[in-house]
């Protein structure tokens, strides 16, 4: 069994980040990667300084290419399968064998769940869109659905509301918001829809319109919706992790989970945002780095 000093699950911007930092720290790393991340959807990733608009395969290549002049980083493509902690830290079962690591680090994402609407997978990441910071600026002034209800519904109004006039939310079902709110919606101009849609119709992923189930039909451009999902790997839920309320692992400020040696960084413990996953894998290879030299100093 080969050996490493920390062992990363997950090689997106997060587990890049986290092996760039480790690997200029000259720590033995392993990165282990199955090649795929929740934004391999979208054809362009904004709102990342230096790389606004830039395919977010091509960010991530240039990320690899450049971690890759470090020699006591190596890069594994594969599925890490299992954890199990041992006196020593931990043994990783993979598709391609068995590897150990003093430290562990989870970033290995989400997987997102979509609604079963027909049109909306085909949309997401193009026109069907979570986040207006990433997505909004593209659609600015055009008609604009959300598809949401409660809450999610109301914050997605007030965010979006900045950025176009012509919004319209989409409850699927009777809107579930206290009078102050539907105050607040009203007083904003917002429409508000409660028949269920039947489908999107779109091209190339392109929204031009919602088809309710009564028949009648909606133009717009962009629909905004944040989908349930959950981890793309169970790992940190089988070695005890703490998984908070809203599914998302338990981190303190250093990135630290709730198990000792066990770190994550990225969308499975962050703030949904390729900045955020940079610079939270940054964090969390500084922390492994000086924990590291205390152990040995």
């Amino acid at each position: 069994m080969k050996n490493y000093e920390v062992i990363i699950i997950g090689g997106s911007y997060a587990g890049l980040s986290a092996a760039l930092t480790l690997g200029r720290s000259l720590r033995k790393t392993l990165v282990i990667d199955a090649g795929q991340p929740c934004n391999r959807f979208t054809p362009h990733s904004q709102n990342f300084l230096t790389h606004d608009g830039r395919k977010p395969s091509e960010i991530s290549a240039i990320a690899k290419e450049q971690v890759q002049q470090y020699k006591t980083v190596e890069f594994l493509d594969g599925m890490a399968l299992s954890v199990d902690k041992t006196p020593e830290g931990f043994t990783v079962e993979t598709d391609q064998g068995s590897f150990s690591s003093k430290r562990l680090v989870l970033a290995a994402g989400i997987k997102d769940i979509l609604p079963d609407i027909p049109g909306v997978a085909e949309c997401w990441g193009k026109s069907v869109i979570h986040c207006p910071y990433c997505h909004g600026y593209e659609f600015h002034g055009q008609p604009t659905g959300i598809l949401a209800n409660g809450e999610k519904a109301f914050h997605y109004a007030q965010l979006i509301s900045n950025l176009t006039k012509e919004l319209t939310i989409f409850s699927n079902g009777k809107l579930d918001l206290p009078v102050e709110q539907l105050e607040a919606i009203n007083r904003n101009n917002i429409n508000i829809i409660e028949t269920e849609i039947q489908s999107v119709v779109h091209e190339n992923g392109q929204i031009s319109k919602i088809i309710l189930r009564d028949g009648s039909s909606h133009t717009i451009s962009a629909l905004y919706h944040g989908p349930e999902f959950e981890l793309n790997t169970n790992i940190a839920q089988s070695l005890g992790c703490e998984i908070g309320e809203h599914g998302l692992i338990e981190v303190d400020p250093k990135q630290m989970t709730t198990v000792p040696g066990v770190y994550a960084c990225g969308d499975a413990s962050n703030m949904r945002a390729v900045s955020i996953a940079v610079s939270s894998g940054t964090v969390v290879g500084s922390v492994i780095n000086f924990d590291l030299i205390q152990e040995g100093f």
